[in-house]
């Protein structure tokens, strides 16, 4: 499973995300779209969007997503 959470600093939903992965030990790559354009454009891309934080599970998008949405995906895919 490859999971990357497209987030900026100050963002209090992508902090939220990506402390649902740690606590529940869950690998994940942490693209900071105000760091990084070539980021912001694949997510957009991906999303057709430019909120975060966007999380791109396995190729499925979850677009302005929060915890609750992420962990009601992994557990349909039955990695959660």
């Amino acid at each position: 499973m490859k999971i990357i959470v497209y987030s900026r600093n100050f963002c209090a939903w992508c902090d939220d995300v990506k402390n649902f992965l740690k606590k529940n030990n869950i690998e994940f790559e942490e693209r900071d779209i105000a760091k990084n354009k070539e980021y912001l454009d694949e997510m957009v891309k991906k999303s057709g969007q430019q909120f975060v934080p966007t999380i791109d599970i396995d190729g499925e998008i979850l677009a302005d997503a929060d915890a609750k949405a992420v962990e009601k995906l992994l557990k349909q895919k039955k990695h959660y």
